[in-house]
């Protein structure tokens, strides 16, 4: 990922110098369990544990190595085995570079994967304090982009809340099914390894072995992974998009932060444009083409083949390190968005009325009307009103058919637009508890 849309602390998990660290927990993992079981002797493993180390200068020499043999996991062998001396031989014996490869990124995932959790909580907890704080604001809902009923303004925050949390629920699920380790060599089959090294290798790590393993740890665990965080982005996509909806001009609901030395556009100084919001829907597009590209890393040949490992170079990190700025922008979103109440209130009284006509269908029904009748009735003064922008009350009591079973006083006790919202105490026991 490109270093404008990168934090600090995931960019350093990504970073080349800790890949290589956790080659080497992973190695001295299974150098361990050689030494429990007698392969190689304890005071080897010590020795080793002692003198082998990645930093900077280690890295370079891997690089080195790395551009003769074009074979990242020899250069990684060949470098740390400079360090041994005589307790060389040991090191990397009876592995394939996937029983290193794929173990460490599973090490590698569950850092990330902690971050990402971080952040859902952060931004959870921001939302529920917006929930709470305008859950008896009333708002207009609308479908198709058209008036529809009021809505508590605190709901729309619950709503988030819920699916926020839903996101969280399976980012869990796929950690755990994504972090698997295998060192049970070329294919597999612990031909040159005692499957006891992987059982004790893999608990120090605190990971659980690939049950039934080729090379490599099955590619479907990681696809599954990057879906649930395609589906995260695309939620955080969702909230922003209404936002940028709010934002417009002739809505003005809410804005997200405009800072006091902000510039809004080359050309126009008047501007204040969602381009936070413009942000994370856009890098949402770059998770979902990151999930295509891991479904592709599925079907590999036979045992495996490597044609999975130059994009997962690329979409991993990219996906991990694009999902935790899109929380961090999200983040700076709710902390400074600004919630105009007068104005959403405004705003629903723009349709005249109109989004009382479910109210005012119902009580018909209830005085004896049947359905299609009752329907006609309120659908005709409904028309008249979006025709002749008069209010909706008003085309009610002119209409004679209307007036018959309608007076004044039933419609204003009918058209209390927080009859809406009475239930939202019910709504946010269920999704708060």
């Amino acid at each position: 990922m490109i270093e404008r849309y990168t934090r600090k602390e995931m960019a350093e998990i990504f970073s080349n110098l800790n890949k290589y660290k956790k080659w080497l927990e992973v190695e001295l993992s299974v150098l361990y369990a050689m030494a429990e079981l007698g392969i190689i002797p304890k005071e080897a493993y010590k020795v080793i544990d002692s003198k082998a180390y990645v930093d900077e200068s280690v890295e370079k020499k891997i690089d080195e190595y790395e551009r003769m043999y074009k074979h990242d996991v020899l250069a990684f062998v060949s470098a740390i085995g400079e360090q041994l001396g005589e307790y060389s031989k040991y090191f990397h014996m009876g592995l394939t570079s996937s029983d290193i490869l794929d173990t460490a990124l599973s090490l590698v995932l569950k850092d990330a994967i902690d971050i990402i959790l971080i952040d859902i909580d952060i931004v959870l907890e921001l939302l529920k304090e917006k929930a709470f704080k305008y859950k008896d604001n009333v708002m207009m809902g609308r479908t198709h982009g058209v008036h529809a009923e009021p809505i508590s303004v605190g709901l729309k925050f619950a709503s988030w809340y819920d699916e926020l949390k839903r996101q969280k629920e399976r980012l869990q699920v796929a950690k755990k099914d994504v972090l698997k380790g295998k060192i049970s060599g070329a294919v597999g089959t612990f031909s040159n390894i005692d499957p006891e090294v992987e059982k004790i290798a893999l608990q120090k790590l605190g990971l659980e072995p690939e049950p039934a393993p080729t090379q490599i740890v099955h590619r479907d665990r990681h696809a599954y992974l990057m879906s649930v965080l395609s589906l995260i982005a695309s939620s955080l996509e969702k909230f922003a998009t209404e936002i940028r909806h709010y934002q417009k001009t002739e809505v003005l609901e809410m804005e997200e932060p405009f800072s006091e030395s902000q510039r809004g556009s080359s050309a126009m100084p008047h501007k204040k444009n969602p381009i936070h919001a413009e942000r994370i829907c856009g890098l949402a597009r770059v998770m979902r083409a990151n999930m295509i590209a891991a479904f592709e890393n599925i079907a590999l040949w036979h045992e495996r083949d490597i044609s999975h490992s130059s994009a997962e170079r690329i979409i991993i990190p990219d996906t991990f390190i694009g999902l935790d700025y899109m929380f961090g922008l999200f983040e700076y979103i709710l902390k400074g968005l600004k919630v105009n109440t007068d104005k959403m209130l405004k705003n629903m009284d723009i349709s005249k009325g109109l989004y009382f006509s479910s109210k005012v269908l119902v009580y018909l029904m209830q005085k004896g009307v049947d359905r299609d009748s009752a329907y006609d009735i309120v659908k005709r003064c409904a028309m008249r009103s979006w025709d002749e922008g008069i209010m909706f009350k008003d085309a009610l009591l002119e209409d004679k058919e209307a007036s018959k079973y309608l007076t004044k006083e039933d419609l204003d006790k009918i058209m209390d637009p927080y009859e809406f919202i009475k239930h939202r105490d019910y709504i946010f026991k269920r999704v708060f508890g």
